[in-house]
């Protein structure tokens, strides 16, 4: 028996590539450094230049922490300082090609919330209103955290998720966390996909 091939997804008019925090500090090199993180930002630039082929918006979040935040080891968290707003940490990756159209979702910056998801006080929700947003296409960085808060905050807000596998990595501080995040999506109703499930 054959096995039929999978349907292409075809992107349209709705659909939303969402960046989540591809900053320095989270690639080789930076001070929460996830394994592996550079490969996300080459991946996700395949999605970019697809989704702008297709004149389809672009949203990038990114951590704009203060100096205390809550969730740096000096106030008791469980991180190293990062991504602390204004600083080299806190930019984009200078290899991400993300366009002078992408639309900016700054997070984190109230010192006393850890600030995981793309949704959380920052207006995304209202952004993705204003963009007629239909469909959310997520990847970034990292799948057991930031990744993972903002997929399940899009899900409760009743948007169809699609996981762009091959542009997420962990940090796995507890070996499996990864793949346990995916899982726990998954259950939420995101779809995993890779580039090549789209058309």
């Amino acid at each position: 028996m054959v096995q039929q091939k999978s349907k292409l997804i075809s992107l349209n008019r709705g659909d939303i590539l969402l960046i989540i925090d591809l900053q320095n500090d989270f690639l080789p090199g930076g001070t929460l450094a996830v394994s592996l993180g550079d490969q996300v930002v080459s991946a996700m630039n395949r999605y970019i230049e697809l989704f702008q082929r297709q004149q389809l918006p672009i949203v990038a979040t990114r951590d704009w922490h203060p100096a205390d935040h809550c969730s740096f080891k000096a106030q008791g968290g469980p991180w190293p300082e990062h991504c602390v707003a204004g600083t080299e940490g806190a930019e984009f990756s200078a290899d991400l090609q993300l366009p002078e159209t992408a639309e900016i979702v700054s997070k984190g910056f109230n010192n006393k919330a850890p600030g995981y998801s793309g949704f959380e006080d920052t207006g995304l929700g209202t952004l993705l209103i204003r963009l007629d947003a239909r469909r959310l296409f997520i990847g970034g960085l990292a799948t057991d955290y930031c990744v993972l808060n903002t997929v399940l905050d899009a899900r409760a807000r009743h948007y169809p998720v699609f996981l762009l596998k091959d542009a997420i990595r962990a940090v796995d501080v507890s070996p499996h966390n990864g793949h346990n995040a995916i899982d726990t999506m998954t259950q939420e109703g995101a779809i995993p996909i890779t580039l090549a499930d789209l058309q």
